[in-house]
């Protein structure tokens, strides 16, 4: 069966690999350890993020990826070029009209919990979606071409569209296109959040886990399906590996500095002198995929329904100072919602806005917010000039609260802007996005596929689409890239994508590219990140020394 290169092939990811003891150090962002890989220990991993949910179903932070991708795997991959390869699936054939995509199955392939994966397997778990509430933002989405799944025969399944969708394969790459066993589907009682009683086909299993504590793995015994893209066949090396979830960044990089744990992701700007300067540690950073981090403005609510405000708090804020304050110069400058890595991504929007303190006060001025109270905030009508950013813990990462903070200072002392920022619990996060009681949305997403973070973002049925814009034209610019299979056509469409939401309705203010950087002792080998998302990747390959 023929296999197919996507529309889109993302760029090279900015995979940098530093050690003290240069010389000796790796390179390609794989934090290596000399000599070759062995098989048994226990290894130690300090993460920043506790996970929301282990159901891969259900995934929506970047952070949780490498652990999810331990237990679940999805029917493709991809390569360091972009490119679509088999991993469950054999292979795939896509009908000329583009609305039926047949894939061939392995037959080797089983569940943890010994239930076969198979075609039969496959349509159960694309039909758990339709399940009422299950996870109505991916049917809606993600799925919304999605008419049905046939079962053709046991190593055969095809998915029928009811139009062209080229977003369909990034899905069946994605941690939520994943298969879990449809034991498991069945028969969790809490299905939604997953852990021990799920059942993936993955390298690792999850046998423990503590709340605000960590999670454990133990391998796979079984496990003898790695795609073409791994870095070795059978079981993965390690025996187990322990996540332990320590948010806060310098007791991270202390336990990795005293020897409590080999591996430490999200390591910050303020720490990495302390990094190289040990030739016990390598360091290495992963320039993320998708979506930048930014600010989306709510255009349905005031000061924000009125683009002369969107536009002056953006020129009040000179982003470049800011990263530079709080990222030490280690972050990468974003200028459009769609990261630099993306092949869409346009990059004559640089240095077009941001920063122009003087102009800033002249739209607010126009817009008639005119007047300062004692604090030195602008008033109209007496009430003072205020947005509100609402932060979800769980999805805080990078020191973005810090961040928030530094933008708050900035529109203040540049126009007088009242950015009211909240660190909040999930729950609360949800109750003000859904009753609209905020002007501010942050966000990121590590799409392969820049488009399907589009999608969710500004589309006017997508998911997370917080601005309040309703606008049928750039609804139907990312309907058009998503049918087409023509890359330039598809550059075309999210060229003017950008152009309307970043230059003419001006509601997005970007911030950075996200990027991932991990730190491990000289005695891990095979760390990297995968390939295409700019992520870290599962401990499949990932050994330790003895």
């Amino acid at each position: 069966m023929r296999r197919i290169r996507p529309a889109v092939v993302v760029t090279a990811l900015a995979l940098v690999l530093t050690s003290a003891c240069s010389p000796g150090s790796s390179g390609a962002g794989s934090a290596a350890a000399a000599g070759q890989p062995v098989s048994g220990g226990s290894l130690t991993w300090a993460i920043e993020t506790e996970p929301i949910t282990f159901n891969p179903h259900q995934y929506a932070q970047a952070k949780a990826r490498l652990l999810v991708g331990n237990t679940f795997e999805s029917l493709l991959t991809h390569d360091s070029q972009g490119g679509f390869v088999p991993w469950l699936a054999t292979g795939y054939e896509v009908s000329a009209d583009g609305k039926t995509y047949t894939f061939k199955l392995r037959t080797d392939v089983t569940f943890s919990d010994g239930t076969k994966f198979d075609a039969a397997a496959v349509k159960a778990n694309l039909d758990q979606f339709r399940v009422e509430g299950y996870n109505p933002s991916v049917l809606a989405v993600q799925l919304r071409h999605l008419d049905s799944v046939e079962v053709v025969d046991p190593a055969t399944v095809a998915f029928h569209l009811e139009q062209p969708d080229v977003l369909l394969l990034d899905f069946l790459s994605t941690p939520q296109g994943a298969q879990v066993s449809p034991k498991s589907l069945k028969e969790a009682k809490n299905l939604k959040f997953g852990g021990p009683e799920l059942a993936g086909t993955g390298p690792f299993v999850l046998d423990r886990y503590t709340a605000g504590q960590e999670v454990h793995f133990v391998k796979n015994p079984d496990y003898d399906w790695a795609p073409s893209t791994a870095g070795h066949t059978g079981p993965a090396y390690l025996d187990e590996i322990t996540y332990r979830f320590l948010k806060e960044s310098s007791v991270r990089v202390g336990a990795l500095t005293s020897g409590q744990v080999q591996i430490v992701e999200g390591v910050p700007a303020t720490d990495e002198a302390l990094i190289t300067a040990d030739s016990r540690l390598t360091l290495a950073r992963g320039l993320n995929s998708g979506s930048a981090y930014s600010y989306y403005f709510n255009t349905a609510n005031a000061p924000f329904d009125d683009v002369k405000v969107r536009r002056a708090f953006r020129e009040a804020v000179d982003v470049d100072a800011v990263l530079n304050g709080v990222y030490r110069g280690r972050a990468t400058r974003a200028w459009s919602v769609i990261g630099p890595t993306s092949p869409f991504y346009d990059k004559t929007l640089e240095k077009t806005y941001s920063g122009d303190t003087a102009k800033a006060n002249r739209l607010l001025d126009e817009a008639g917010w005119a007047t300062r109270d004692a604090e030195g905030f602008r008033t109209k009508g007496g009430k003072r000039l205020t947005v509100r950013l609402v932060q979800s813990a769980p999805f805080v990462r990078d020191r973005r609260d810090v961040l928030a903070q530094a933008v708050q200072a900035a529109v203040k002392q540049s126009a007088g802007i009242n950015l009211d920022v909240a660190l909040v619990d999930q729950g609360t996060a949800a109750t003000a996005l859904a009753d609209g009681a905020y002007e501010v949305f942050d966000n990121s997403r590590a799409d392969t596929d820049a488009g399907a973070a589009l999608n969710l973002l500004l589309h006017s049925g997508g998911a997370i689409n917080r601005t309040g814009l309703e606008d049928p034209a750039l609804d139907g610019l990312l309907e058009q890239a998503q049918a087409s299979s023509d890359q330039a056509k598809r550059v075309e469409a999210y060229r003017k994508v950008q152009k309307s939401t970043i230059t003419d309705q001006a509601l997005i203010l970007p911030l950075y590219a996200p990027a991932d950087q991990v730190a491990a002792s000289t005695g891990v080998g095979g760390l990297g990140f995968e390939p295409t998302a700019g992520v870290p990747g599962n401990a499949y390959d990932v050994w330790l020394s003895k």
